[in-house]
């Protein structure tokens, strides 16, 4: 009998087969797949990851500007509904409550 090749069906290799001792006697990698057809298609996808980049940063400094103002609100509002509803004489501690 003579040898017979295998496809491995989880990386694609070619492994080649004796029959008779059911062991691998040969193996050809396979081929590497391309990330990128060409050059310029590598080039435009790394513009496009820092223009992402870019605009992530960009909203990140618009929300830090803006987290002053939204926590001046939230504390305004705070106080407000602190005046609204004012607490009458001391807050209760657990031991008051035996």
């Amino acid at each position: 009998m003579s040898a017979f090749e295998v496809a491995c069906p989880d990386c694609g290799a070619i492994l080649k087969v004796d029959p008779e001792t059911r062991s691998v006697i040969g193996h050809k990698s396979a081929p590497r797949k391309r990330t990128f057809e060409d050059f310029e298609g590598a080039a435009r996808a790394l513009r496009e990851q820092e223009e992402r980049k870019e605009s992530l940063f960009r909203q990140s400094m618009e929300t830090e500007r803006n987290k002053k103002d939204v926590m001046e609100r939230r504390f305004a509002e705070a106080v407000k509904r602190a005046k609204d509803d004012p607490t009458t004489g001391k807050p209760l501690r657990e031991f008051d409550l035996d």
